[in-house]
């Protein structure tokens, strides 16, 4: 199981007051200079505010894993948690409304097509495109192979793609900076709420996003078969941002700031939905086929595993966030699909009256 990673690395000399007051941008140096000690240093508490004593120091420079990138983390304010809240419970609610307006106009769009059909209005059309058959062969040939792919893998490729296109980024050293801001999550940034999403398709190593890919891969095809893709991919979104809050209630309120990043938070929440509804599936590692463990046993041991992470404060993984998600996977196997899924019926008849009747 892929885990989300809590970048979280320390170890450069104390900076100055004044020239640490000056670093508000995230700074190129040499990678030499950056080594990998636990610690973090931290500046002299001497002449400071109550605010910043009673959380984070307010420049606190936490080295990431990113090769030759120094980010200043800040003065953690525990006010921003608000914010974050908001942003967290407004795109939850905006990711189900937008999954339950698609799959409106998907219902539409299939029950238009097929009157027309039957009408036999594309008489037109399919004149036009019996004249240019070779120029869309490539595109027959797409649609075949997209045709062919199970209801879970059509979720699955544009979440990986996504994921694959950011890990791209990541590589040009000239994003890096703009990278670090928008694509990884830190509850002492000034960029607080967007980073909280796009931080959920960042990875910056391979076998990080690798291994988290094969687990959705994995996954998506037992959760989209009993969720639809629409309930799965609000679901997926929703974890993701939720999991980054969990992140952060737990670094404000430990003191600890540093960066998180990967899609771990979200996939854990489909972990453990699949989990609960197949209980006596057995699963097995992929190193060691040999050995079989139902799910039920594996989400417990896992949650086990977080909990106790997040109880000891490990900063191997972002174990908060891991929770934060399983949790809501949990929740929505529990309750979420029963009865706050239903609840969309009631948006759907707003949305038709607003779409009016359908073009003829």
């Amino acid at each position: 199981m892929a885990l989300r990673l809590l970048v979280n690395c320390g170890g450069i000399p104390a900076l100055g007051r004044t020239a640490a007051s000056n670093m508000n941008q995230v700074q190129l140096l040499n990678p030499t200079r950056c080594s990998r000690q636990a610690n973090i240093f931290r500046f002299n508490r001497l002449g400071r505010s109550s605010r910043s004593e009673s959380f984070a120091p307010r420049q606190t420079i936490v080295p990431t894993e990113v090769q030759g990138l120094v980010i200043d983390s800040g003065h953690i304010d525990p006010s921003k948690l608000w914010k974050s809240f908001v942003f967290t419970v407004a795109f939850s609610t905006g990711s189900f409304i937008g999954v339950t307006i698609w799959e409106y106009e998907s219902i539409r769009s299939r029950a238009m097509n097929a009157l027309r059909n039957k009408l036999n209005m594309h008489w037109f059309k399919d004149r036009i495109k019996a004249g240019r058959q070779e120029a869309e062969q490539w595109r027959k040939d797409v649609n075949g192979w997209w045709n062919r792919l199970t209801p879970g893998e059509r979720v699955f490729v544009p979440i990986c793609a996504l994921n694959v296109l950011v890990f791209g980024l990541w590589r040009l050293p000239r994003l890096q900076p703009m990278m670090v801001k928008y694509f990884a999550s830190n509850p002492a940034a000034r960029a607080v709420c967007w980073p909280m999403f796009l931080s959920t398709f960042s990875h910056y190593s391979l076998l990080h996003i690798a291994a988290n890919m094969y687990v959705l891969h994995s996954f998506s095809n037992p959760a989209v078969a009993t969720l639809g893709r629409e309930q799965f991919l609000g679901l997926y979104l929703s974890a993701g941002v939720i999991a980054s809050f969990a992140s952060h209630l737990f670094k404000t309120v430990t003191r600890q700031p540093g960066l998180s990043l990967g899609a771990s938070g979200a996939i854990m929440a489909v972990l453990a939905y699949v989990c609960y509804q197949y209980p006596d599936t057995q699963l097995s590692i992929v190193f060691l086929p040999m050995y079989t463990f139902s799910a039920g046993a594996a989400i417990k041991v896992i949650m086990g595993i977080d909990l106790t992470g997040v109880l000891l404060g490990w900063k191997v993984f972002d174990h908060a966030a891991h929770l934060g998600g399983a949790l809501f996977g949990l929740f929505w196997a529990f309750y979420g699909s029963q009865r706050v899924w239903p609840m969309r019926e009631h948006f759907v008849g707003y949305w038709h009256e607003l779409r009016g009747p359908p073009k003829k």
